[in-house]
């Protein structure tokens, strides 16, 4: 087949396979290929044919062996190309991204409009395979194109919002250059913008806000933009709110943060992240009721915020609200694992801070769950205040060995440690070694002494350590004022001071007012509020007394605070108002249904009001429950003589002088 021949048979080749004689075409290539095996458009039309004869596997063979001949020619790569974009086959995407790789090369010094076209589906067929890196550089090298060829401002603008919309869903997933190139576009896009101020250029500036709030190592930039924001558009709170939370969670505050928060409140007085930042200012001055009031009403807007709750925690911590504390660290956990940035740091503080309010209550799951909180923190035995923590909640279960276990190892590798022999002390006193305990606790005070705790457990140990301070309790007055000086939110530190004063010096109005005190604090301290009401009636301040009552009934749930009902029910009785005594008696005995004294007086309210038949019930279910009760027998006698039941109150009568012959009140029945 001479030259002329080959031209011929490839023309023809050409003509079938416009006419779709794809076979025909085959026949003319296969001649040629005899002649000529190297024959570069025999092969292109080869491929192009067993293309559309759905023979991908020839195709792609004919394709690669026209490359290997020629492999700067275009038209093999755009067969094979088009060959890939056809297959379904995923496994040939790669393959596809290294042909559009070449045909960019081979466009770039000539056809600029097809070089676009492959570099758009280039940067499609990327962000399929969620190659954000791929995507980003060759976006950016696409706008360097138009950039070189003088594109206008407008189209710069659009490519560059372009490449955030490819980008920004996947911000979180990035490494850290395709990250720099999503902020580089943001930067770009908000300042190529053609309309400024307008509705789409803000919402550029959030979006761009928002992503840098992502990034925790973007401070700075994050701080420009927000700024830069403010200046454009002064009305508006986003920026000023975002600035808010990235100081809250950044976890320092300084007198620009301050600044911040005091702006947006007179921007926006119901602003979540101003009202929370005004709460972590007042933390950070130790205005805790406060701090606890503004950072509740802050997250009840801005619940998504785990730094807000921790430091709500803290200061709930701080005023003793240990089950509130526990509350916040759970959503402040809760937040964190849905948080675009979980912070270990930020999470083991947490954990800690849970341990801690759940060894402070008296539940007994607690120390349980105290115990699973300190599991969780990352490093925990490389850290002695948690390895101490560790240890009181195991002193709480009563796993005394591992409690001791833990102090010693501490006190070796920590002596300096106040919390070393804090815990030492706890274990001490918790045995009733009150010698080991107080030169434990004077060791914890000479490292650390404004912790009122220790000051109190040291007052504790003075206060039933021996005889002869048992006489003097001078030396656990002075540890309790200490305390309560350091700690003027420690409930039960007022309530020692109450027993001091009242048992030991006498003083029964300073009492009283320990005693008050440390119920307001702890309104749950039965022992404090029975002790005020009881010295206010002493002192013949009823009102104060009753005011207490009143106040606890109010709160109470049904079934709880049985003194408090008890009490006010024994006063109403006592005044004369059998009625009212009735009311809260019967809601004591909801509380505690087996209390006979309580029902005793029960009986005696119903007597009162003349509810015979009901007093008589109440008299009799006293004695139920407590045989030794001779008053309630005697009473249900006299009843049943009221009610004209002689014979049964005689043989009640009678049941009594058995076991008292010279009980009068029977006598006289």
């Amino acid at each position: 087949m001479s030259n002329k021949e080959v031209k011929a048979a490839l023309k023809s080749a050409r003509d079938a396979i416009r006419n779709k004689e794809y076979k025909e075409a085959l026949k003319h290539c296969k001649a040629v290929l005899k002649q000529e095996k190297n024959n570069y458009n025999a092969w292109v039309f080869i491929g192009l044919a067993a293309a559309e004869l759905e023979q991908p596997d020839q195709a792609k063979g004919a394709y690669k062996k026209a490359i290997e001949l020629e492999p700067n020619q275009l038209l093999a790569w755009q067969g094979l190309a088009n060959l890939y974009e056809k297959t379904s086959q995923t496994d040939v995407k790669g393959d596809l991204a290294d042909v559009y790789q070449k045909l960019l090369k081979l466009y770039e010094s000539g056809d600029k409009q097809k070089w676009y076209d492959v570099c758009n589906k280039l940067v499609d067929l990327y962000h399929q395979e969620k190659k954000y890196l791929e995507v980003s550089e060759t976006w950016q090298k696409l706008i360097q194109m138009k950039q070189e060829e003088g594109a206008e401002k407008v189209e710069l603008h659009q490519l560059w919002k372009k490449m955030i919309q490819l980008l920004k869903d996947s911000a979180r997933n990035q490494d850290n250059r395709t990250q720099q190139l999503l902020l580089t576009a943001f930067e770009h896009a908000v300042s190529s913008a053609d309309t400024v101020p307008s509705e789409d250029h803000q919402n550029l500036y959030k979006d761009f806000i928002q992503c840098l709030s992502k990034f925790p190592h973007e401070t700075a930039r994050l701080e420009k933009a927000c700024n830069d924001m403010m200046a454009l558009y002064p009305t508006v709170s986003y920026p000023l709110e975002v600035l808010c939370l990235h100081f809250v969670q950044s976890g320092t505050v300084s007198e620009e943060a301050m600044q911040c928060f005091s702006r947006l409140l007179e921007m926006d007085a119901s602003s979540g992240p101003g009202i929370i930042g005004f709460g972590v200012k007042c933390l950070q001055e130790k205005k805790y009721k406060e701090a606890v009031k503004n950072l509740t009403e802050g997250l009840q807007k801005t619940t998504q915020c785990p730094a807000a709750w921790c430091y709500l925690a803290e200061a709930q911590m701080k005023i003793h609200k240990h089950r509130d504390a526990v509350q916040s660290c759970n959503q402040a956990l809760e937040a964190l694992g849905t948080s675009e940035d979980p912070s270990l740091q930020w999470k083991n503080h947490i954990l800690q801070l849970k341990a801690e309010a759940l060894i402070k209550i008296a539940d007994a799951d607690a120390a349980d769950e105290a115990i699973k909180a300190l599991e969780q923190i990352v490093d925990a035995s490389s850290d002695p205040v948690v390895l101490a923590i560790r240890g009181q909640a195991c002193l709480k279960k009563g796993f005394m060995d591992q409690a001791s276990k833990i102090s010693q190892e501490l006190l070796l590798s920590h002596p300096d440690l106040a919390e070393s022999h804090a815990l030492e002390g706890l274990i001490h006193y918790s045995q009733k070694n009150y010698e080991e305990a107080e030169r434990s606790f004077l060791n914890a005070i000479e490292r650390n002494a404004e912790t009122a705790e220790y000051h109190q457990y040291l007052g504790l140990t003075y206060w039933f350590m021996s005889d002869e301070t048992k006489k003097d309790k001078r030396k656990a007055l002075t540890q309790f004022l200490k305390a309560a000086k350091l700690d003027s939110y420690l409930g039960s530190v007022f309530c020692y001071l109450g027993n001091y004063y009242r048992d030991i010096a006498g003083d029964k109005s300073r009492a009283r007012g320990c005693y008050k005190k440390a119920f307001e604090l702890d309104g749950t301290d039965e022992e404090s509020g029975t002790a005020a009401v009881d010295l206010s009636v002493e002192l013949g301040d009823v009102d104060t007394a009753l005011s207490i009552l009143n106040e606890v009934t109010q709160k109470a749930s049904a079934g709880t605070a049985k003194w408090a009902w008890l009490h006010r029910g024994l006063y109403y009785l006592r005044t004369g108002q059998p009625s009212k005594a009735v009311t809260d008696l019967q809601a004591a005995l909801r509380a505690d249904p087996k209390d006979s004294n309580c029902w005793e007086s029960l009986g005696e309210a119903y007597l009162s009001r003349g509810s015979y038949l009901t007093a008589l019930k109440s008299f009799r279910k006293a004695s139920e429950l407590n045989p030794e009760l001779t008053y309630s027998i005697y009473k249900a006698a006299a009843v049943e003589q009221i009610l004209g039941k002689y014979e049964s109150a005689i043989a009640t009568y009678q049941q009594i002088l058995k076991k008292t012959e010279d009980y009068v009140p029977a006598l006289k029945g």
